[in-house]
């Protein structure tokens, strides 16, 4: 182990074998982590920039709670790693890697890639943050999910939890969500303590902005990381097009999601934030200083029913017609590279958040690509009922793929409900007994064994 000019501890994964969550690294009670702009383990060590993208850069052992509070018995690090930004200049970044409490590196396993539904420019809303004992993120969604993501656990599978946005908060930005999470898997995969190897199989999971986010990686992977074993993703409301959906929340409930969208990507494209510099209004400015500081709840409650108009020295249909806008649009719009894997995508019919039409075209943009989609749309949930509801199915499916079943091919339905089946119903129970694990915060084991066809595949 060597010390770094900022005084951090540079971790050997050879040497990081301790119990995670134990470890010297992990806090003393009724310590508070850090934020990451002034927790030194997140700062890049000199010359990272010339290692291989998802080399391991620090480890370190941490302490996960449901909402900050609640101790949770699992296995838990942080990796710092090297990674690329929107440019393809050199960054770090951070994820966060589970396994069950107890497990033996040396059994064979899948790896769980979990993109959250991060939808902040707050550091707060970070999952290296939020997950953490003592995290204070009141509001981040990624603290609720971890109420699914326990079920992975309970599998026995690993999983890897990458700060997808980067330390600056870049919520709705292309690309580099995929290059953040290919890495974090690189580094998983790595990194000794897990006990996976370069073949393990790989699923990607995400809803809402996680969503976009799994999207972003499988779009990613066919020629960033090619070598990775990615044997499916489940995508659930996964935006499609951001501009409808920037469209139709404008002025409703949820207005305070497109404004941190605006806050957000000014930075990243420069045309784009001097425009909103010389249009807003100083009322306008404070609006989006509000959207940028909150979690994704407070500026839903903060800023429902305002309109971008009554911010703007002119129309907001003008600006959006600007070169500026429309080119930045048409950056994000999702479904114009194509994955190799095959991909589950749910929607709700009536979603009041992700306009269907935008998830449609994603799909049928996919498909003239040459990817394989079973597309289901769900009649009677909405997009927040969605997330749990569709877990049951979303696991099953993927639990086939790692297993390395074929999926049965192209379709597209449209149901009551995705609980409608026997494993939606039974997977709800295994939520239900799930859920008491985490609020008690008992041991999440693994308690499927693991796929035979996996042993058998790297024993081959």
């Amino acid at each position: 182990m060597t010390v770094d000019a900022i005084g951090v501890v540079d971790s050997d994964p050879e040497a990081a074998g301790h119990r995670p969550g134990r470890g010297a690294q992990a806090l003393p009670p009724g310590d508070k982590p850090l934020l990451p702009s002034t927790d030194p383990f997140y700062r890049p060590p000199r010359g990272f920039a010339a290692r291989p993208a998802g080399t391991v850069l620090r480890s370190r052992a941490i302490d996960l709670a449901l909402f900050g509070i609640v101790p949770q018995q699992v296995s838990a690090w942080q990796l710092l790693y090297r990674s690329n930004d929107l440019h393809g200049e050199p960054e770090v970044a951070v994820t966060t890697v589970l396994l069950p409490d107890g497990a033996d590196p040396s059994e064979d396993r899948p790896l769980l890639a979990f993109q959250t539904a991060m939808d902040a420019v707050t550091e707060k809303c970070s999952p290296s943050y939020a997950l953490r004992r003592g995290s204070r993120a009141l509001g981040a969604v990624t603290q609720v999910e971890w109420l699914l993501v326990a079920n992975a656990l309970r599998r026995g599978w690993a999983v890897s939890i990458a700060d997808h946005e980067g330390p600056h908060g870049n919520f709705g930005a292309p690309r580099e969500p995929g290059y953040r999470v290919l890495d974090g898997v690189r580094a998983a995969l790595g990194f000794p303590p897990l006990g996976l190897h370069a073949d393990t199989p790989i699923g990607v999971w995400g809803y809402s902005g996680g969503g976009m986010a799994s999207s972003w990686v499988v779009e990613m992977a066919p020629t960033y990381a090619p070598e990775l074993n990615i044997a499916g993703a489940v995508l659930g409301a996964p935006v499609g097009d951001p501009e409808q959906v920037f469209r139709r929340l404008n002025g409703g409930s949820y207005a305070g999601l497109p404004a941190i969208v605006i806050a957000a990507l000014r930075r990243l494209y420069p045309a784009l934030g001097a425009v909103i510099d010389d249009e807003l209004t100083p009322e306008g400015h404070r609006f989006v200083t509000t959207a940028e500081t909150s979690t994704p709840l407070g500026a839903i409650l903060a800023l429902a029913g305002k309109k971008m108009d009554d911010f703007l020295q002119r129309p907001l249909q003008e600006l959006l017609a600007t070169p500026e806008f429309s080119d930045m649009f048409d950056d994000l719009r999702l479904g114009n590279s194509t994955p190799t894997c095959p991909l589950l995508v749910l929607q709700p019919v009536h979603d009041q958040v992700i306009h269907m039409a935008g998830v449609d075209g994603q799909v049928a943009r996919y498909r003239r690509g040459g990817a394989s989609v079973t597309y289901v749309r769900d009649r009677l949930s909405e997009h927040f009922s969605m997330l749990p509801l569709a877990t049951p199915i979303s696991l099953a499916w993927l639990a086939d793929r790692l297993a390395g079943e074929p999926p049965t091919g192209d379709s597209d339905s449209t149901v009551w409900s995705v609980l409608a089946s026997p494993t939606g119903l039974r997977g709800l129970l295994e939520m239900a007994s799930t859920t008491v694990k985490v609020v008690l915060g008992r041991p999440l084991r693994g308690e499927t064994p693991p796929a035979p066809r996996i042993v058998a595949e790297r024993a081959a």
